[in-house]
């Protein structure tokens, strides 16, 4: 099987390596051919495969029998999950998790695999915010909590942010970024080397953003993109209507599928991530934990008691533990911790 075409200055590796590894035995499926099974199963099930790929995908499942045995393995995995009610999904898989670890299995690995079963309900959040499918397909991705930088061969500078995922396509007659997940900024790049400079668009399931040479962020949010302009200006078309609009500097807009919403001046800096930081301004404490929780495993929850609490301040995103115990001290509220994984921010008791 060929590797996949990435672009070369953005240092990605490939999600899949080159058939041929000597395979155990046949219970003993080592752990890059699941990596491999678990991309092809999103390239195949989760997408429209052209001939191209779908040819890749026959070469690769003949190269060796254990791709044989890990295919089936995924795709099996996929059909007992998807017809477990919600409570028993959870159960089993915490009995999964359990024993894979007993078993010696990399976490790393035992989310991979989890991500893929498609859980529904309680079990669906554990298993798809760990390892998101959209991180298997893309050139580039972050982890929950981490930042990168990417210079691309335009010129071009990226900046994920937390739990994001971008394909690059630099190649033909425009440049493209297609958002899949989270958030990134962008300062386009010359374009040098080339008799015509290439149209910068980004991508994303709500709709595209041509850069009229600009530095910009975009978000996915819920049902639509936030973007952000910081320098130059963006124009911004709707996915399904053709709407279109331009955004300048300072300005903040909502892109969604059917329209096209100017913002009013946001609770907090929407580029203060770049900075590792939240900058707030009388931003309701409920908001402000949201925000917080984007940047740590697991999920945060505010009583309702003091969600309306109004905050100002700069803060950290990278110690998130931290950030928690500095609010409690400020604002005289109570940090109560289930789990790492689970955490309620209420009242202090008087």
């Amino acid at each position: 099987m060929s590797r996949s075409t990435r672009p070369s200055d953005s240092s990605v590796s490939s999600l899949n390596s080159p058939p041929g590894e000597r395979g155990g035995p046949a219970d003993a499926v080592p752990a890059v051919m699941i990596d491999q099974a678990i991309a092809w199963a999103v390239k195949i099930d989760f997408n429209a495969p052209d001939t191209a790929t779908q040819s890749a995908f026959d070469a690769w499942l003949s190269a060796n029998p254990l791709h044989a045995t890990a295919w089936h393995r995924i795709q099996s995995l996929k059909h007992d999950f998807a017809n477990l009610p919600p409570k028993l999904a959870l159960d089993t898989l915490r009995a999964a998790e359990a024993k894979l670890i007993a078993n010696g299995v990399s976490r790393r690995q035992m989310l991979k695999l989890l991500s893929i079963a498609g859980v529904i309900g309680a079990a669906g959040w554990i298993a798809g915010e760990q390892a998101p499918w959209q991180r298997l397909i893309a050139d580039a991705s972050t982890d929950t909590g981490e930042r990168r930088a990417l210079s691309l061969s335009d010129g071009t500078r990226l900046v994920l942010n937390t739990d994001t995922a971008v394909s690059i396509k630099l190649s033909g007659e425009q440049r493209v970024i297609v958002l899949r997940r989270g958030e990134m900024l962008a300062t386009t790049g010359p374009d040098l080397g080339l008799p015509n400079r290439r149209p910068f668009w980004v991508d994303t399931s709500f709709g595209r953003m041509q850069a009229l040479g600009t530095r910009f962020a975009v978000r996915l949010d819920g049902d639509d993109a936030r973007v952000a302009v910081q320098e130059g200006a963006v124009e911004m078309h709707t996915a399904n209507t053709g709407f279109s609009a331009i955004a300048h500097p300072g300005e903040s807009w909502r892109l969604g599928a059917e329209r096209l919403v100017r913002m009013s001046q946001s609770a907090f800096d929407p580029t203060g991530w770049t900075d590792g930081v939240i900058k707030a301004r009388q931003m309701r404490l409920a908001d402000l934990l949201v925000e917080l929780s984007r940047y740590r495993r697991g999920r945060i929850f505010c009583d309702p008691a003091v969600a309306d609490l109004p905050v100002s301040g700069i803060y950290q995103v990278d110690d998130t533990d931290r950030t928690l115990a500095f609010l409690a001290q400020t604002l005289r509220l109570r940090i109560d911790y289930r789990t790492r994984f689970w955490v309620t921010v209420g009242p202090a008791d008087i």
